[in-house]
């Protein structure tokens, strides 16, 4: 993932879809094309067939983040249909954000499934133990506690492999220690 961000603007297409389980990355990723590109950060649900004009005036490159909750709807997906081709002729950029690949996604216009289907997709698989302990250190760390590498060794034998769980887990283990007033 990180080396389609870094390709930019050499994507071979308009836009690129970067998709994982929530809590992987995305939004950090999409963060630093954002202002690598200069790129305006759209709400899906602002997108329609009104508002897309004003988003090329105002902005040369898009984040679309959380993409998932446009699929489905009509009018937010001919929004985003036109600002992709918008976007195509005048050699513009898009980077959409999705918990799943196109591929497996059912859109009301097909020629925007198509368009989406066919652009590049990266994925954010859910991390190994090497990646899931950084994690576990990192959001301890910004809550500023420091915790022995025994107890991210114990915690990772005992969690579910995902990103989100491991917020869930420093979140729990956090909570505990204030209410118990000991150290993690």
């Amino acid at each position: 993932a990180v080396a389609w961000i870094d390709l930019w603007p050499e994507w071979p297409a308009p836009t690129l879809v970067l998709y994982g389980p929530k809590s992987s990355g995305k939004t950090h990723l999409a963060a630093v094309w954002g202002e690598k590109s200069g790129a305006a950060c759209v709400k899906p649900e602002k997108l329609n067939d009104e508002t897309i004009r004003d988003i090329a005036e105002k902005a040369r490159h898009v984040v679309l983040e959380d993409a998932d909750t446009l699929i489905g709807n009509v009018e937010t997906e001919k929004g985003l249909f036109h600002l992709y081709n918008l976007f195509k002729e005048e050699g513009r950029s898009i980077l959409i954000t999705l918990q799943e690949p196109p591929v497996r996604r059912s859109f009301a216009l097909p020629d925007l499934a198509s368009r989406l289907r066919a652009a590049p997709s990266v994925a954010i698989r859910e991390p190994d133990d090497v990646l899931l302990s950084a994690v576990l250190v990192k959001l301890f760390n910004d809550r500023q506690l420091r915790v022995d590498a025994d107890v991210i060794k114990y915690i990772l034998a005992h969690m579910e492999r995902s990103f989100e769980a491991a917020g869930r887990v420093v979140d729990m283990a956090d909570k505990k220690a204030l209410a118990d007033k000991k150290p993690v």
